[in-house]
Order: structure tokens, then C-alpha cells, then sequence
């Protein structure tokens, strides 16, 4: 089932996460529900605070950006429980939008290299280095089940200049091919 997107001014998109078990319920639904509904949107990750979940869950698959990003390519996975453990200290700016922010995308600084625990679809622990692009959109999607958003790397000035296309995100005046979820 295809979920709606819950877009910038709900409160879910800025609580930190729980953490969740094998036992949480219906998670496979959940699973399947939260990969139907990134690859509706045209994303290349998910969180569940996206989808109004405030659990350390979310989804990745970069197959669609391999061509230019090789080491995306079969870079598919679920993310539970995550914890970034270790930041490098190499950083590089990319343009990066998210199905949260629709219409806004804007270049962020962050590292290059990270080293993450994690737990996958079957509840099986992780302990992986990513670098490149993987790492960007990890980071990306882990920033979700901390209550960030990318917005927040921004300088004041550029936080001023996207005001009003975030004030116009809040009360749906935006032009997305999804659903979306807009603040109460």
C-alpha cells in the first residue's frame, strides 16, 4: 500500500526515533508498505518518520543513481535501529532534496565516510563503512530517525531565502505525482 508522504511542519519529522524489535507489529507490511510507497515517489530513500512512524526504520536503494555513482549500484537496504558510530573527518558538498521538502534542494556539506551499526529486514546486526554518495544518502535518510532535516545544515541566509517555499510546503502548495500527509 502506497503511504503519504508527511512533508515539512509535522511534528513527526522532528522527534527522535525509537528503537524497535523483531516483534514490532505488523513490520512486515510496514517493509513492504514504505518500499512501495519510495519507489511511487520516484526516492531513492524512506524513513518512517516520512511515513509518520517516529521508529529507526528506513529504506535505501541507489540502483537509480549508479550510472553516475558506481558504488550505488545494488546498494539496496533496510536500515534498523541504526547508529552512526564514526564520522571522517573529509567532508564534500552536494546538492541533496528530500520527498519531505518537495521543490527545495540545495547543497549540503557532509562527510565522506562513515561507519554504521545497523540491523537489516531480518533483525540481523551490521557493522559496515560506507563511502561516497552511499554514505550521503544514509546520512540523509539516518538524519530522519534523529529529527533533522537537511534544511537544518543551512546557513541563516540560505534558511531565509527558502521561507516561503517552506511556508508554502506546510499548507500544500506544492506540485508532487505522490501523496502527501500536510501538517494539522
Amino acid at each position: 500500500m502506497i503511504l503519504p508522504v508527511y512533508v515539512y511542519g509535522n511534528p513527526v519529522l522532528r522527534k527522535e526515533a525509537e528503537e524497535i524489535g523483531p516483534d514490532y507489529e505488523n513490520f512486515a507490511q510496514l517493509l513492504d508498505d514504505m518500499w512501495e510507497t519510495m519507489y511511487k515517489s520516484d526516492g531513492v530513500g524512506l524513513a518512517a518518520p516520512q511515513v509518520g512512524l517516529a521508529i529507526r526504520l528506513f529504506v535505501i536503494d541507489g540502483n537509480a543513481l549508479s550510472e553516475d555513482f558506481p558504488e550505488l549500484k545494488d546498494f539496496k537496504r533496510c536500515f534498523i535501529n541504526a547508529k552512526i558510530i564514526e564520522r571522517g573527518e573529509y567532508k564534500v558538498s552536494e546538492s541533496e532534496g528530500c520527498l519531505s521538502l518537495p521543490g527545495i534542494r540545495e547543497d549540503v556539506s557532509r562527510p565522506d565516510r562513515i561507519r554504521i551499526q545497523y540491523q537489516d529486514e531480518n533483525f540481523l546486526s551490521h557493522d559496515e563503512v560506507l563511502t561516497g554518495y552511499a554514505a550521503r544518502i544514509v546520512q540523509h535518510e539516518y538524519d530522519h530517525i534523529e529529527g533533522k532535516l537537511f534544511i537544518d545544515y543551512l546557513s541563516p541566509l540560505r534558511k531565509r531565502l527558502i521561507k516561503g517555499k517552506l511556508n508554502a510546503i506546510t499548507v500544500g502548495k506544492v506540485n508532487v505525482d505522490y501523496k502527501i500527509k500536510l501538517p494539522k
